[in-house]
């Protein structure tokens, strides 16, 4: 398959024979990280879905995963971890301008540029549409100022996706703007938030007079709305994938360095098992702590499993969806609040088995301390990425076709916002 696309209709199969044709001939295991996605990115296969005037082959959205699997399964290595390639690019492809892509999108898609989010502020959070970072054109550039919070990897990004408020006279859905800001520059300051479960995966960053050239806006002036929910969509989706998998034959400096980059990449992420509930835990606890024979614990446990299935399939069907090329809509929400049901039952559940125990993090027992980090974690999954209350909304407006909620604000200037 050469930098076009057949005009037959691809396959599963004819997408990993081309991937493996290709492979043979470009695969070089002494090459820096860097240097190979290089390789990957110009031929097309990192984001083959993509058109062929940005780095892709106009495959089907399913040739992503499909064509990343094949160089895992062939010893190679494939795009990277994290929110550049989960989120920015996708939002720069859809969004930007041919410039901004020109400037950004080549070193996103390799690693070479690393990116956070700068979205949620302490008082918009949910209700993200409410932020107060205030972005003042002067000449060509925008000058920033604000607090944003919850920011994962702000302390070690190059670049982040930020949404600041433009114009105060508008309504608040349509005074935003969107800009790609440099984080290593004066007036960035980035703080890490100790969490209650004694990690600092988070950041706080405060923007002070921050200098953003007129060209980093994505989208329109006044248009950071629809960029901002397109970033969303894909985070519900899942789209920042914290998981990296090598062939057993997989070696070389390539495949070192890779390896180093995950670890890296996830040691901001070593408690989100916890967050999730680590119901996988849940029947060999009950077992070793002599608690399985009890009735009301066995249900409770084969309800938080079986309901743990079902969200399953239903994730499962979301990336069916994905890879046939729809966009992402309401099957994020419902991931999202099927992720949070599950994390609360497996906390009652660990906690119906641990007891008092559950508080203690340091026993005899080694399992004890990560139940202890469980139970301390997983009110974030209920939180974090959009809370449950906003998930309800989402789906009763677009999947029921519920009347949206009173928003006495609707319509309004925002600085005639009580706020």
């Amino acid at each position: 398959m050469s930098k076009r696309s057949n005009q037959d209709t691809p396959t599963e199969e004819s997408v990993r024979a081309a991937v493996h044709a290709w492979f043979e001939q470009a695969w070089n295991p002494d090459l820096s990280l860097i240097e190979w996605r290089e390789r990957l990115v110009d031929a097309g296969w990192a984001v083959p879905s993509w058109s062929t005037d940005w780095f892709g082959l106009g495959l089907p959205a399913w040739a992503d995963r499909t064509a990343h699997a094949a160089i895992r399964d062939a010893g190679g290595v494939a795009v990277p971890l994290g929110g550049g390639f989960g989120l920015a690019a996708p939002t720069m492809y859809d969004h930007a301008s041919d410039e901004l892509k020109a400037s950004f999108l080549r070193d996103t898609l390799t690693g070479a540029l690393t990116w956070c989010q700068l979205f949620s502020e302490p008082g918009a959070g949910s209700d993200l549409a409410g932020l107060q970072a205030t972005a003042v054109r002067d000449g060509d550039q925008w000058i920033v100022n604000g607090q944003k919070v919850w920011n994962t990897s702000a302390d070690h990004a190059d670049m982040g996706i930020l949404v600041a408020r433009s114009d105060w006279d508008a309504p608040k859905h349509r005074g935003l703007t969107y800009f790609l800001l440099d984080m290593h520059q004066p007036g960035v300051d980035v703080r890490p938030i100790r969490q209650m479960n004694e990690h600092s995966s988070f950041n706080e960053v405060f923007l002070n007079d921050v200098s953003i050239p007129h060209e980093h806006v994505v989208g329109e002036v006044g248009g950071g709305w629809a960029a901002a929910r397109g970033t969303l969509a894909h985070e519900r989706s899942y789209a920042t994938s914290r998981e990296a998998k090598f062939a057993a034959q997989a070696s070389g400096r390539v495949v070192d360095e890779a390896r180093v980059e995950a670890a890296e990449y996830n040691r901001t992420y070593v408690w989100y098992p916890q967050r999730q509930g680590r119901l996988d835990l849940v029947v060999e606890r009950a077992q070793s702590t002599g608690r399985s024979d009890d009735p009301v614990l066995r249900d409770e446990m084969a309800a938080a499993i079986s309901f743990h299935r079902a969200a399953d399939w239903t994730a499962k069907r979301a990336r069916a969806s994905r890879e046939l090329g729809r966009s992402p809509g309401s099957e994020g929400s419902i991931g999202k609040l099927a992720l949070s049901e599950v994390a609360r039952r497996s906390n009652s559940v660990h906690s119906m088995i641990s007891g008092a125990n559950g508080m203690l993090a340091e026993t005899d027992d080694p399992t004890d301390a990560v139940v202890a980090e469980v139970l301390v974690s997983t009110p974030a999954q209920s939180i974090a990425g959009g809370t449950d209350e906003i998930q309800h909304n989402i789906l009763g407006e677009t999947v029921l076709g519920l009347p949206r909620e009173p928003a006495p604000d609707r319509g309004l200037p925002f600085r005639q916002v009580n706020r």
